[in-house]
């Protein structure tokens, strides 16, 4: 890709960049298929990167959207899916001909547990106790950096959305990434898994948290009524409703690069 469509900055030694181009056309699509081995989603940006280096350390984390879907289910074989799969058929089935192909074989929700791309050649991330310090991420610095990666988007045959995108913020001292994977199936579920990057330039710390958090539509639905809010946007806005869902999963890793 030539740098018309990289944008980047180096701070510290850490080399952030970002690239944004159009959703693929029917012959990279049709490459993705075969080497995915599923049908990928109805909008897939897959020239898209949002990526972390340490230049002299060669360590390096990215993110894009053929690993991203290569960690989605193909077999269809997961309960959870396969229940959701049935529950959504059995309503839709009389709307939607074809549904049946929709479904199988794989996940066509397109839920990842997607952690982000490491590339390394001596140190890499471990499991780890140490949280991000959200502390410093409060303090009112000035961004020098920020953007957003969308990496693929599905509307499920209009029956909600499933997306994954990336934000980033570059400070002086530090920066922030979250990639999310969100999830709403309309009258069966929500989901909402964030991995987060956060590196403290002067130390060469990077930490990385990942988060997931689902529960019933109707159970979240209720939660914000309960709250007095629009129940039909608020459901739209992942930020609205993270706070609503209950963790079933969390991990936390940590390097050291210098």
């Amino acid at each position: 890709m030539g740098s018309n469509s990289d944008k980047s900055v180096v701070q510290h030694g850490f080399k952030i960049t970002t690239r944004k181009l159009p959703i693929l056309k029917a012959g990279p699509i049709d490459h993705m298929t075969a080497k995915l081995g599923i049908a990928p989603p109805e909008m897939i940006f897959g020239d898209n990167v949002a990526s972390i280096e340490h230049v002299e350390s060669g360590w390096k984390v990215e993110f894009n959207a053929f690993d991203a879907l290569d960690l989605v289910d193909k077999t269809g074989n997961s309960m959870l899916q396969v229940a959701h799969s049935k529950e959504w058929q059995s309503t839709r089935e009389k709307k939607h001909e074809g549904i049946t192909e929709v479904v199988k074989p794989f996940d066509w929700s397109y839920s990842t547990g997607y952690k982000g791309t490491e590339h390394s050649t001596s140190k890499a991330l471990e499991p780890s106790n140490t949280p991000i310090p959200l502390e410093l991420l409060k303090r009112p610095d000035p961004i020098i950096f920020f953007d957003e990666v969308m990496l693929y988007e599905d509307e499920m045959a209009d029956n909600g959305i499933t997306l994954l995108s990336c934000k980033l913020r570059v400070m002086p001292a530090r920066l922030l990434l979250l990639c999310r994977f969100f999830m709403r199936l309309d009258g069966v579920m929500l989901r909402i898994r964030d991995t987060r990057m956060y590196v403290e330039f002067q130390t060469g710390e990077v930490i990385r948290e990942y988060t997931a958090r689902q529960d019933k539509y109707e159970v979240v639905r209720q939660k914000l009524a309960m709250q007095g809010r629009d129940a039909p946007a608020q459901l739209r806005d992942p930020n609205s409703i993270v706070d609503l869902l209950p963790i079933v999963d969390k991990s936390l890793e940590r390097v050291q690069l210098q």
